[in-house]
């Protein structure tokens, strides 16, 4: 099956420093094919004879801590998983500025109560989405500065979380498509 793998919180900085040619050179090695980073940020599309993609991403959450030291959450969609999710996106229909928009990856689907408590929130202009595993997210003033973040949807989901820019998203989509 074909995977797109994303590794949370890594290469930020000097902290939790993944290097992505010895990473594809671990995966390939632990016997997954195909390997291609996209971007230094844990951006992953590979082929994987896993049949599940939680049983990928503890696989490769397991190399990450064993071979580099960084433990890191490891969200993974298979690449029909995201065709759908960049299909779905609620808040990019009928819209330009594709660079407002982002997607939240949820390491695990979220209680609906959690989801329907968050679901009132308002953050200005800020607009959310929860579906199912993933937030669409969209910033029309940016990023920086706004109370709509990732750690505030992790605490009230109860699930670890990494963001993508709409740019990287549909990139991922692309090169997972041609796999």
């Amino acid at each position: 099956m074909v995977y797109v793998a994303l590794l949370r919180a890594i290469n930020l900085g000097r902290v939790n420093r993944v290097p992505m040619a010895e990473l594809r050179t671990v995966l390939t090695n632990a016997g997954f094919r195909d390997v291609r980073t996209h971007l230094q940020s844990g951006n992953v599309v590979l082929h994987s004879s896993k049949r599940s993609p939680t049983a990928a991403a503890k696989r490769i959450e397991d190399l990450v801590g064993s071979e580099f030291g960084v433990n890191a959450d490891v969200m993974v969609r298979s690449a029909d998983q995201l065709a759908k999710i960049v299909r779905a996106n609620p808040l990019a229909r009928g819209r330009t500025g594709s660079d407002t928009l982002h997607v939240a990856f949820l390491k695990s689907r979220p209680a609906a109560a959690a989801t329907r408590a968050l679901a009132g929130r308002s953050f200005g202009d800020d607009e959310f989405v929860i579906r199912g595993s993933e937030i669409y997210l969209r910033y029309p003033n940016g990023v920086a500065g706004s109370k709509m973040n990732t750690a505030l949807f992790e605490g009230a989901l109860g699930t670890p979380g990494t963001v993508r820019t709409w740019k990287v998203v549909t990139r991922l989509n692309e090169l997972a498509a041609a796999r």
